[in-house]
């Protein structure tokens, strides 16, 4: 059997995933670059320097395997001058390892990695060659995407920080580890009414800027008792609202199209039942929606069978 490796270094996660000839995802392996208690995040040059430690640790837990291809994440997102320094040590692994075993290596943006994994985990790929539109929500990025005949226009998203740098920046005054999705996602379950929350959406735009403040006087003023469970159901409630009224500024504007969301933050249960039941839209599992390579490892997969088979 013939496999396929995808290589992806994103800001957080180390990841390398092999899919087979029938694309069927085989191995899926992933590690988090390691954040120190109470910071928000991580320098591109500290990410390089984890992703350098951590990539013999995830290719000896993905083992061995007779590869024909390798693809590998290049750059964050299919437009010009997309550019971010920790995808150069993915890039040097695929490369070095394409030419040592003297087989073809491609190299993809990380958006179309998490669309395509999200098309797998979701059994929607028939949308592939079709138009539809995509949501990416994660740490790095908040955006609308037209997919149509395979190319990805950029049509939306926040004008400041991202969901994911919202949640994270909230779940670290709260006193969480980074990244903080999943302890947000945790805290909040008990809370059945959570405070409809102010948000801030025009057209396919919209701001996350004042989550982060908003958060933080309801912290403030409510004192810490009792309230962070309050203040965790505010922050994900913000979020869903804001994409909820994109979604339907959206559906108004592209009538019928598919809607496919990928990205860390469609992660969360809340958020993913809510879509699915409003839109039925489609949402990728959540091993799938967090960085990954398996999107990385069928994009090679596809593109081999275009060039050379």
């Amino acid at each position: 059997m013939k496999y396929y490796l995808g290589v992806d270094t994103s800001n957080y996660t180390t990841s390398l995933a092999l899919c087979d000839e029938e694309g069927r995802i085989i191995k899926n392996c992933k590690k988090l670059l390691p954040v120190k208690q109470g910071e928000k995040g991580l320098r591109q040059s500290d990410a390089v320097f984890a992703h350098t430690v951590n990539l013999p640790i995830v290719a000896k837990e993905l083992g061995t395997a007779d590869i024909t291809a390798v693809g590998y994440s290049a750059y964050p997102r299919d437009i010009e001058g997309s550019y971010m320094p920790c995808f150069l040590c993915g890039k040097a692994y695929a490369e070095s390892l394409a030419a040592l075993l003297d087989i073809p290596v491609y190299g993809f943006s990380h958006q179309r990695g998490h669309i395509r994994a999200a098309l797998y985990s979701a059994g929607a790929e028939e949308l592939l060659g079709k138009e539809y539109l995509a949501f990416h929500v994660s740490g790095g990025t908040t955006e609308i995407l037209h997919v149509k005949d395979g190319a990805i226009e950029l049509i939306g998203g926040s004008r400041d920080l991202t969901a994911g740098q919202a949640i994270d920046r909230v779940g670290v005054m709260l006193g969480f580890s980074f990244p903080c999705g999943a302890e947000l996602e945790n805290e909040c379950k008990r809370v059945t009414s959570p405070i409809k929350p102010k948000i801030s959406v025009k057209g396919l735009e919209c701001h996350f800027s004042g989550l982060e403040n908003l958060a933080k006087k309801l912290w403030v003023e409510g004192g810490a008792n009792g309230t962070r469970k309050k203040v965790a159901a505010y922050t994900i409630e913000f979020v869903l609202m804001t994409l909820d009224k994109m979604t339907e500024n959206l559906t108004a504007l592209y009538p019928g199209l598919p809607i496919v969301y990928s990205g860390g933050v469609m992660s969360n249960k809340k958020i993913k039942k809510h879509f699915t039941d409003k839109y039925n839209a489609y949402f990728a599992a959540p091993e799938f929606s967090s960085d990954n390579a398996a999107g990385t490892a069928l994009l090679c997969l596809d593109k081999y069978k275009r060039d050379v088979l």
